[in-house]
């Protein structure tokens, strides 16, 4: 974490950090995606989906909680409704995350499996090619010999590089899934 960080948040007296998210009311927090069909489905808005991204993403592993303040207090079901809300979007979320990380593994287990399976043939054409082999074959014979180690290499790139930042997405929005919340209104802020 950067230094100074921290000195941009507000913690508990358990030294928990608070992202504060201010809305007016609660319908604010949710997109309306078809008012025209016969039932209307609300998601997090896009842009409070991305601040608590950001900002448990700054944090690190700094343990944290999400705080909400609305106008007028909210009701009990409302509250309830937020949390659900962000649990299962953010669980939605860290599965996608984890099927982006199987499909990765799937794309470098056949590149792997094609890579090993050209080298054998360049091997063994290698092996077999005449003792004074003709220009053409030789190209070819080396020309396989690459391909093979482009598609071993590419292979092991994506399990080396590409699944880390997948994996680290699938820890962050399960620990937004899990998160604690606190909900106030802006009159208990005046107060207290």
């Amino acid at each position: 974490m950067r230094p100074g960080i921290l000195d941009r948040y507000e913690q508990d007296s358990a030294g928990n950090i608070i992202i504060d998210v201010a809305a007016a009311r609660i319908e604010v927090l949710y997109n309306d995606f078809d008012k025209s069909a016969p039932y209307i489905r609300r998601d997090l808005d896009e842009n409070l989906a991305d601040y608590l991204i950001e900002c448990a993403r700054e944090l690190g592993q700094a343990s944290f909680l999400i705080r909400f303040t609305f106008d007028y207090p909210p009701n009990e079901p409302g509250c309830t409704r937020i949390q659900h809300s962000l649990n299962t979007y953010f669980a939605y979320l860290a599965d996608s995350e984890l099927h982006n990380i199987l499909q990765l593994f799937r794309r470098s287990l056949i590149l792997f499996v094609t890579g090993l399976c050209i080298l054998v043939t360049s091997v063994w054409l290698n092996l077999h090619l005449e003792a004074e082999p003709s220009i053409i074959a030789d190209v070819f014979a080396e020309g396989l010999t690459i391909a093979a180690w482009v598609s071993l290499w590419e292979s092991l790139a994506i399990v080396m590089v590409e699944w880390f930042p997948h994996r680290k997405n699938v820890v962050l929005y399960r620990r937004l899934s899990d998160s604690r919340l606190l909900f106030r209104s802006t009159a208990d802020s005046l107060n207290g």
